[in-house]
């Protein structure tokens, strides 16, 4: 990397509040979000030089766009400052993050507020699911699905189980943990959840089908909520650490990224695949370019992974390729335990989508936000012992944009 990304702080909200319950916008979504964000980092908003917002389908769910203009509404010293929304999906907070970091690299600015958010709990379950159904190509693939996501992935299952074998208690085995390390974290949707050993089968009472492969615990959550987290080029961040005392190898930063975007339909890519080791080898690039651009030499090298787990299989999918297992094997990460909260690689320590919650603008700035806590020691309950180096998987689609990012100190 050509310039040192520095991450000086952030915040999240709790996903498990619904906002409009509570008869909150989704600019107090926003507005709240921003601004809680400041205090935690201590940033005064006359000293942020730029904002880039993460959002998916705010025209879909609240009919609200040009989500950029909000900034000069959340603070005064925030009029006039240059802004921009960007989308991709499940990846749009990701690509916000890519694209502050090249305003800093390249100069243009030493200071970015970047925040990812969506507003999904405001209408019914069904409309919510059909907004989301944007991501894929509407009217080529899915078109008989009653739940567009669930199909799409339950898809992948079944060409997983066409190359490889696939066995559900797998699957579950993701869900468990994922919901067992939500309930650590405080931000958790499904912190308070009770589930049964029944819940995690294919009881179709206890853990009904949704589609195809797909179960009610293999999906992950309609969620409010929002991220942020401001990033800073180095000349910056020593400006930063001076006045906050803090030492600036404290601090954490984006050691490497990836990004790559695959054809959008979800049978091109699988007959594109064909043949090959990996199912998405354009996930592969994008992790392994975050690794090359680090400079590590695979997850050995990693303390915990915070992955995109909008469904089981996804992440059972990102374990192959972030390198855990060879392809096929993912399994093996699953039944050792090294990917459960105290195995050798710990994989959504947070809860992720499924535990945590997944507000879809918002995700992949949350992540990197997890990463910035688990390699600073701010986890709290979540805290993975002796985190030095983070990587993070963001997608967005049916694995049509990818985003991968290392964050160590």
């Amino acid at each position: 990397m050509s310039e040192t990304i520095y991450i000086l702080g952030g915040t999240q909200t709790d996903f498990s509040k619904n906002w409009t319950r509570d008869n909150r916008t989704l600019f107090d979504l926003f507005s709240d979000t921003v601004l809680a964000g400041l205090e935690a980092a201590r940033i005064e908003p006359k000293d942020v030089e730029v904002g880039h917002v993460g959002n998916f389908v705010a025209e879909l769910f609240t009919g609200q766009g040009m989500l950029g203009g909000y900034f000069g509404h959340v603070h005064p010293d925030f009029s006039g400052m240059p802004a921009s929304r960007h989308e991709g999906a499940c990846a749009s907070g990701s690509l916000a993050m890519l694209a502050a970091m090249a305003d800093i690299e390249s100069g243009r600015y030493d200071l970015a507020c970047v925040v990812g958010l969506e507003l999904m709990r405001n209408v019914p379950g069904d409309l919510a699911a059909d907004h989301l159904g944007a991501a894929a190509w509407r009217g080529k693939e899915a078109a008989a699905a009653k739940y567009v996501w669930p199909a799409m992935f339950s898809g992948l299952a079944e060409e997983y189980d066409r190359r490889y074998g696939l066995n559900y208690e797998h699957l579950a085995g993701i869900s468990k943990i994922n919901f067992d390390n939500g309930r650590r974290n405080p931000n958790a949707q499904a912190r308070n959840w009770t589930f049964t050993e029944k819940s995690f089968s294919t009881d179709d009472e206890a853990n009904p089908v949704i589609e195809g492969w797909m179960r009610r615990q293999d999906c992950g959550q309609v969620t409010d909520g929002a991220a942020v987290v401001f990033l800073a080029s180095e000349q910056r961040a020593r400006e930063y650490a001076l006045a906050t005392d803090t030492p600036l190898d404290a601090i954490a930063r984006i050691k490497g990224w990836g990004h790559t975007t695959a054809p959008m339909l979800m049978k091109t890519k699988l007959e594109e695949s064909a043949g090959g080791g990996y199912v998405f080898p354009w996930v592969r690039k994008a992790v392994t370019d975050a690794y090359a651009r680090a400079g590590v030499s695979g997850p050995e090298a990693l303390d915990a992974i915070e992955t995109h787990d909008c469904f089981s299989i996804t992440e059972y999918m990102a374990i192959e390729h972030f390198g855990i297992t060879a392809p096929g094997e993912a399994w093996k990460a699953v039944e050792d335990g090294r990917i459960a909260f105290d195995g050798a690689i710990p994989v959504n320590p947070s809860g992720g989508l499924i535990g945590l919650g997944h507000p879809v603008g918002a995700t992949g700035v949350r992540m990197v936000l997890d990463a910035m806590k688990q390699t600073t020691g701010q986890a709290g309950d979540y805290q993975v012992g002796g985190a030095k180096t983070v990587a993070t998987y963001n997608v967005g689609g049916s694995g049509t944009t990818n985003c991968a990012f290392v964050v160590g100190v």
